[in-house]
C-alpha cells in the first residue's frame, strides 16, 4: 500500500473508478454528454503547475481527461504547462479570483476576469470558470456574480453555480484530507449525500464493493500529490499548519 497524497495512490484511485465502470471526464464534457456513471476530473492549480503536469500525463496514460483550473498569479499560470496539458487533450479553465485581487472592487474585477480570460483563451476555448476559494481573504469571489453574468462571456457553467450537488457527490481534497469541510473556509458545498471519507483508501475501498454514488466530482489540488519524499513531507507540515490556522480564525465552531 502506497502513502496517501503520492501519484500512487491518486493512480490506485482513479483505476478503482475505472474498474467499476465509471466514465472519468473533464467538467465541458460532462455538460454536454449523458454518462450513466460519471467521475468529474477537476484539478485546481493553486501552485506547482508542475505537479499539475504530472497528474495531466498520468491521466493520459489511463486514456482519460480532466478540467485544469489556472489562477491569474505567476505561482499558477505558467504558458509552458498549459500548453503541454491542452496538448494532452484535457480542459483548461479559469480559476478566478478577482474580487480579491481587486479588493471588492467589482468594476476593476470585471476588468480583470476579461482580461486574464482571454489570456487563457489563447490556449485553449475556455468554457468553464470556477471560483479560488481564497481563505485568507473577506472576498468571496463567487460575488462577482451578483454584478454580471459569466454566461455572457461565453461561458457554459461555473461549477459552485451549476451543478446539482444532490444529484452530484462532490469530494475535495481540501485541507489535505478528504473530510476536510471543519478547515475549509468556502469549498464546501450543500449536499444530501452523507458518505463521509477521510483517507484515499476509504474511497478505494468504496469504489471496489460498488458503494459510491453513480455521478461525482473529485476536485484535487495537484500541489498536494507528490512521490518525492521532501515535497510530500513539507507539503503535510504546510498544510497542517494552515488547518489549524484555518480552523481558529475563520471556521465557527
Amino acid at each position: 500500500m502506497s502513502k496517501d497524497f503520492t501519484l500512487h495512490k491518486y493512480e490506485e484511485f482513479l483505476r478503482a473508478a475505472l474498474n467499476q465502470g465509471y466514465q472519468l471526464v473533464s467538467y465541458e464534457n460532462y455538460l454536454l454528454n449523458d454518462f450513466d456513471k460519471v467521475l468529474i476530473l477537476r484539478h485546481d492549480v493553486d501552485k506547482k503547475p508542475q505537479n499539475s503536469l504530472k497528474t495531466a500525463q498520468l491521466q493520459y496514460q489511463l486514456g482519460v481527461t480532466g478540467t485544469y483550473y489556472f489562477r491569474a498569479v505567476p505561482e499558477s499560470f505558467d504558458e509552458r504547462i498549459i500548453k503541454q496539458i491542452v496538448a494532452l487533450g484535457h480542459e483548461i479553465g479559469y480559476h478566478y479570483e478577482d474580487l480579491t485581487i481587486c479588493k471588492g472592487d467589482a468594476k476593476k474585477a470585471i476588468l480583470h476576469f476579461e482580461k486574464w480570460l482571454d489570456k487563457l483563451r489563447t490556449f485553449y476555448p475556455v468554457k468553464t470558470v470556477c471560483m479560488h476559494g481564497s481563505p485568507m481573504s473577506k472576498f468571496d469571489n463567487r460575488l462577482l456574480w451578483d454584478k454580471y453574468d459569466y454566461k455572457k462571456y461565453d461561458i457554459i457553467a461555473e461549477p459552485y453555480f451549476d451543478i446539482n450537488f444532490d444529484e452530484v457527490f462532490y469530494i475535495t481534497d481540501t485541507g489535505r484530507r478528504w473530510d476536510g469541510n471543519k478547515v475549509s473556509v468556502r469549498d464546501k458545498v450543500v449536499s444530501k449525500f452523507k458518505l463521509n471519507f477521510h483517507a484515499s483508501d476509504e474511497l478505494i475501498n468504496a469504489f471496489n464493493k460498488g458503494e459510491m454514488p453513480h455521478k461525482i466530482m473529485q476536485n484535487i489540488h495537484p500541489q498536494r500529490w507528490s512521490n518525492n519524499k521532501q515535497e510530500w513531507m513539507k507539503e503535510l507540515v504546510i498544510q497542517r499548519i494552515k488547518n489549524t490556522i484555518k480552523k481558529a480564525i475563520f471556521v465557527k465552531k
